[in-house]
């Protein structure tokens, strides 16, 4: 029996100076290896990374190309990769996975270049399918949770899979990707700051959440002993002196979190991660003394909104006093909170969004270091929650600024039009105004020139200070409309924004 060999790629969505390791990849290149083998094309660091995998194609035999696939930017690069891939290698297998393929599968199994789709975790899913695949056995693939594949004309859905978080045994393989030193990247944490996940999924099951849709609640963290192997590999082997964890949602119960706040304390790198505000009200005194001394610099908590009722609409779980509340918690315990709002709702839209900008100006009066994220409130369709969620409370149908239903697309290809790379990357929403979307600018313009983020280092002091004394009457006076010489001042210095940007 022939090992299956695959290839996975990551097509372009960030600059290289923003790159930070592929971490899905790697671990589905650490699960591929237990059975197989595999190889690692990192569109991020390589940018001929269509020719880069045309030629290994050509050079070495593989079974399938695997496509890791985000929504937004990555949508028009993973289309020309698997074009490029059907029009050289008619007969290679091409498997999407990641977040677009889970919760759009039927649009991106509509493409002539998609063969499969993995939902969800691909960890136990895609080394089945590469067997599968190398053995020839077309009849294993009804039979692989996760997978929805193409049978002729006939898209199949394969049931779930169970939710699992196994330990590889080793460091994830990052020799894989040449020299990953390449992916530490400075920022306001260190000079070398690298990328990890070390809990996927989450509880709670937010309805405009990808998260929730993916793992439909389902969450693990990881052993002690395994959080330490890779820590002290990223530390002690590739020299990094500071994390940036992409976890789902970094903190949930206490008591299993205080093993692995004991490992990140006794290591002491600095660090930023996900967090919900009602986790960190929650923490004994016992668990902060831990989390001061493993030196958490921020976290990233989704205050969502103001309102109480929209945040039950929405399955949030957590009130707007605790928001209040966790940014005088983060001031006392020397932590930055970066909340996160959403404007805009299809609902009650102009009332939202204005209430939303009054109580950030609140958040701020009780905590100036907090750093603000404003998005466009852009709930997912039905049809991609998870299958445990769909039909439970339906939202309102979503209608545009015409009052008509709002039609989502039904490819690939249509999902690379600006206006929703727009939509999936939160930054605007077909029921919007020309007025309130300049409103929404006008006020994230003020505010991130009155209270520039502590996360820009590019930027010079005396020119964020300059910019800061220059919104202030603005910011002051709530005068908000039109601030053309903020505008051209940020053409000059170009403040960062984290949303866009990153750390």
């Amino acid at each position: 029996m022939t090992r299956p060999h695959t290839l996975l790629v990551n097509p372009t969505i960030t600059s290289r100076s923003s790159a930070r390791f592929p971490l899905s990849l790697l671990h589905l290149s650490a699960a591929l290896d237990r059975t197989g083998s595999s190889e690692i094309i990192d569109g991020n660091v390589d940018r001929d990374f269509v020719g880069d995998t045309l030629h290994a194609l050509q050079e070495r035999r593989f079974d399938a190309v695997g496509i890791s696939v985000m929504g937004g930017p990555q949508m028009e690069p993973a289309i020309e990769l698997s074009k490029a891939v059907r029009e050289h290698f008619p007969a290679m297998p091409i498997v999407w996975g990641g977040y677009f393929p889970t919760l759009y599968t039927d649009t991106a199994l509509a493409a002539p270049y998609v063969d499969y789709a993995i939902r969800g975790q691909g960890e136990e899913s895609f080394p089945e399918l590469m067997t599968a695949l190398s053995d020839k056995k077309e009849s294993s693939l009804a039979k692989i949770g996760g997978l929805s594949w193409k049978n002729g004309e006939e898209v199949i859905h394969n049931p779930n899979r169970r939710f699992s978080l196994a330990d590889p045994g080793t460091v994830l393989p990052y020799d894989k990707l040449g020299d990953p030193r390449r992916y530490l990247a400075r920022t306001f944490l260190g000079r070398r700051t690298a990328a990890h996940q070390a809990a996927v999924g989450c509880r709670f099951r937010c309805t405009f959440c990808g998260v929730a849709a993916m793992f439909g609640g389902a969450t693990a963290l990881p052993a002690a002993v395994r959080l330490e192997r890779e820590l002290s590999y990223l530390k002690y082997e590739l020299g990094a002196d500071s994390i940036q964890y992409f976890d789902h949602n970094f903190f949930d119960r206490e008591e299993d979190m205080v093993p692995l706040l004991e490992v990140m304390a006794k290591l002491e790198l600095p660090w930023w991660c996900y967090a919900r505000s009602d986790a960190l009200l929650n923490l004994s005194e016992s668990s902060w003394k831990l989390v001061r001394k493993s030196r958490l610099r921020m976290a990233y908590i989704g205050a969502e909104s103001p309102s109480g009722q929209m945040l039950k609409d929405i399955r949030k779980g957590t009130r707007p006093d605790q928001t209040l509340q966790v940014a005088e918690l983060c001031r006392r315990n020397g932590v930055i909170p970066e909340l996160s709002f959403m404007v805009g709702p299809p609902e009650h839209t102009e009332e939202e969004t204005e209430q939303t900008f009054e109580f950030i100006r609140e958040l701020k009066r009780i905590n100036p270091q907090s750093e603000i994220i404003v998005y466009v409130y852009t709930p997912l369709p039905e049809s991609s929650r998870h299958e445990k969620d769909r039909g439970k409370r339906p939202s309102a149908p979503l209608l545009d600024v015409h009052g008509e239903p709002v039609v989502f697309p039904k490819s690939p290809e249509e999902w690379t039009q600006q206006r929703w790379v727009d939509y999936a990357c939160h930054a605007d929403a077909p029921w919007l105004t020309d007025k309130l979307r300049r409103r929404i600018r006008d006020f994230v313009t003020v505010l991130r020139c009155r209270y520039p983020t502590a996360q820009d280092l590019r930027s010079p002091r005396w020119a964020k200070r300059t910019l800061s004394a220059a919104a202030s009457w603005r910011y002051s006076y709530r005068k908000y409309d039109r601030p053309w010489e903020l505008e051209l001042a940020n053409r000059l210095v170009k403040l960062r924004m984290p949303q866009v940007s990153g750390l």
